[in-house]
């Protein structure tokens, strides 16, 4: 799963084997990024966080919305799977699968790094699109 900005990519996280992605997982993931905003976002998380994601099971549940309320995510309705919303379904991971097609990976380790390499670099396009895209409404 990754979360992201508009200025950087804030946190990453590899489903450990055999885990399961429910609302408890989902829920610590987000106090994870609630304290990198706290950290990275200094003075500029005052009101809150509009929070986009998309419309899985585990984002929606009861204890997930009540765990977003409490940590002041606003999350706007969205309907699932919309080029313009799914920013990262449609134009993050597109790339990443181009750069990765015909390579052969043989550990979850090497996926891992293969895939840290590619958004080490290559976002930057990403967040210079997303910038002109916000630019022109």
């Amino acid at each position: 799963m990754i979360f992201w900005d508009q200025d950087e990519i804030l946190l990453i996280d590899y489903l450990p084997k055999g885990q399961t992605i429910n609302a408890e997982y989902y829920s610590s993931l987000l106090v994870q990024l609630k304290d990198i905003l706290k950290e990275k976002r200094r003075g500029k998380v005052t009101k809150g966080v509009l929070f986009l994601h998309n419309n899985s099971p585990a984002d929606w549940v009861l204890a997930t919305q009540k765990k977003l309320d409490y940590l002041g995510f606003q999350c706007p309705d969205n309907p699932p799977y919309s080029p313009d919303l799914a920013l990262s379904d449609y134009h993050l991971f597109p790339g990443m699968k181009k750069q990765l097609k015909g390579r052969h990976l043989s550990s979850d380790a090497e996926v891992i790094a293969a895939a840290e390499t590619w958004l080490d670099g290559p976002p930057e396009f990403f967040f210079e699109w997303l910038a002109k895209v916000r630019a022109t409404g």
